[in-house]
């Protein structure tokens, strides 16, 4: 049994290893973590630069991305918050240019 598992584990690295060798000829290719994609694409998207966009877009499923958006939502939220000496629901609708409640 312990076989099996390591000629599955074996042929999963060199599948995943396989995988990432791939991509554009003479480019460096690397897997990229949702939270890499996320700071990429929100810096691309306050620079309106779409080519990063859709390169980091393509680095994560859509459902990781989003979530990697939300938590850099939250973190940047909480911090400004704090910088400030405000509520994050003052901040949030500030940044969203929404009156306080």
């Amino acid at each position: 049994m312990v076989s099996l598992f390591s000629s599955i584990r074996e042929a999963w690295g060199r599948f995943s290893d396989g995988r990432r060798a791939e991509g554009k000829p003479g480019r460096e290719t690397r897997s990229h973590n949702l939270f890499e994609a996320a700071a990429t694409y929100v810096s691309a998207c306050a620079e309106d630069d779409q080519e990063r966009m859709d390169e980091a877009a393509g680095w994560v499923s859509p459902e990781a991305l989003s979530f990697g958006v939300n938590e850099l939502a939250c973190r940047a939220v909480i911090a400004l918050a704090r910088e400030r000496g405000e509520s994050t629901r003052d901040v949030a609708r500030g940044l969203l240019g929404l009156p306080a409640v």
